[in-house]
């Protein structure tokens, strides 16, 4: 299992437009290869439809190899959409850069630093999401970061995809301590490389080049 993490950084609408059509494309590219892909975390923006952020969990579907997740290494990186603004008339600026990281599952983590809770799943549902304790919580003892996990139906899966975010807000943490070392403040998803794309995207009909 990865955790796929897109991010418009500081960028305007128009890249929270291209997180929206990386995820469509990410979604398209995942049935190809015969990948489960499912949205974890979402941080919407001003515009319907388009997203400063976006957290994704992509396995394998019916126990494949683990090889069959290989094609998102070259999403890895800064994703560049060369389009006018569809939002600006005769706006000069055409690039617009948005970033994607993969965090890949440790399975030699070691649970005894983290502790797991099963409880109830809560939200929308009605009866049926209530029904049973598949529901994971996740505490870091040493950090104190805690998640809760109920997006998977059997509380194995959701014990695996909880010990996965953990370890992903761990290494951001980390990430951003060392941010902080070298003077820069802000958050490790603004720190957008706007140079060097790993994929580029041409078009209003965001065509793969």
């Amino acid at each position: 299992m990865l955790l796929i993490q897109l991010s418009a950084g500081q960028g305007p609408d128009e890249c929270c437009l291209a997180v929206a059509k990386v995820l469509r494309e990410l979604q398209c590219e995942a049935k190809r290869h015969a990948c489960d892909l499912q949205l974890i975390e979402s941080e919407p923006a001003s515009r319907v439809g388009t997203f400063k952020s976006v957290l994704l969990s992509v396995e394998t579907i019916n126990g494949g190899d683990e090889e069959q997740l290989t094609w998102l290494n070259s999403w890895e990186g800064s994703l560049q959409w060369i389009c006018e603004s569809p939002y600006r008339h005769r706006y000069p600026r055409k690039n617009w850069f948005i970033g994607l990281s993969l965090f890949r599952l440790e399975e030699n983590a070691d649970d005894d630093i983290i502790r797991f809770e099963t409880c109830r799943a809560s939200g929308p549902g009605g009866q049926h999401v209530n029904k049973t304790d598949s529901a994971v919580r996740a505490t870091h003892l040493a950090s104190g970061i805690s998640v809760k996990v109920q997006s998977e139906r059997s509380q194995f899966a959701n014990r695996k995809l909880a010990r996965l975010l953990v370890q992903q807000k761990l290494r951001a943490r980390e990430q951003e301590k060392q941010l902080q070392q070298k003077g820069q403040r802000r958050q490790l998803h603004f720190e957008l490389e706007r140079g060097r794309p790993t994929l580029i995207f041409k078009g209003i009909d965001f065509r793969r080049i």
